[in-house]
């Protein structure tokens, strides 16, 4: 059993939280407000505020909005040093019809600002290239979904592999794509997102690589 913090009580952290709790991991969810009402309840979720998250748990998974995570998770440093920080958060700029617009850091990432905001801390990004209820389901979609990896530990990122593996991911769904510096690529597949959000609603689906 694994310690897993989740910081982010939305769509995103409570979705991730169920799996992993089925899974056997204990989880707690960390936030500044009370989770929403179909947060799961279970022996193996527990809640708390971000910091207490961090500092209970042996893995942390970042699932708070992106334009304002480096602010939140750095507030954190201590907590996090020696931890791994698996970062699922796009940063970008609402649009006008509230969709995500522009990136907030062109030419970088989130990742990459997190890894040197936390020098401590084992940064991995993964899943933030499909909607939230593939992340717990690959198995949902027609085509076979790719979860990217990037991250500059080999073994922080073995590490991930296998949460993602207890999320439902097989091994052959799995790029590691290299360092962290490879997560401006997919964070940058944000960019089509809302374009296809807009001509087909919240269906399921995700970037992908096909062979």
């Amino acid at each position: 059993m694994t310690r897993i913090g989740i910081l982010g009580t939305g769509r995103v952290g409570t979705n991730l939280a169920r799996k992993l709790a089925a899974a056997g991991h204990h989880v707690t969810l960390g936030g500044r407000r009370l989770p929403d009402t179909d947060t799961p309840t279970t022996p193996r979720v527990t809640f708390a505020d971000h910091r207490t998250a961090v500092r209970t748990a042996d893995i942390v998974i970042n699932a708070t909005p992106g334009d304002s995570s480096l602010d939140r998770l750095t507030d954190l440093r201590t907590e996090l040093t020696g931890k791994i920080l698996v970062d699922v958060s796009n940063a970008t700029r609402d649009a006008r019809d509230g969709l995500p617009g522009e990136l907030c850091y062109p030419g970088s990432s989130l990742a990459e600002k997190l890894q040197a905001a936390l020098p401590g801390t084992h940064v991995v990004k993964t899943l933030n290239t499909m909607l939230f209820m593939v992340m717990t389901a690959p198995e949902s979609l027609a085509v076979p979904p790719t979860a990217y990896l990037s991250g500059n530990d080999e073994h922080a990122k073995r590490t991930v592999t296998g949460l993602l593996g207890d999320l439902g991911w097989r091994p052959e769904q799995i790029e590691d794509l290299g360092d962290v510096t490879t997560a401006r690529a997919t964070e940058a597949m944000i960019l089509v997102v809302p374009h296809i959000l807009r001509r087909h609603g919240f269906e399921p689906f995700a970037v992908s690589l096909a062979r």
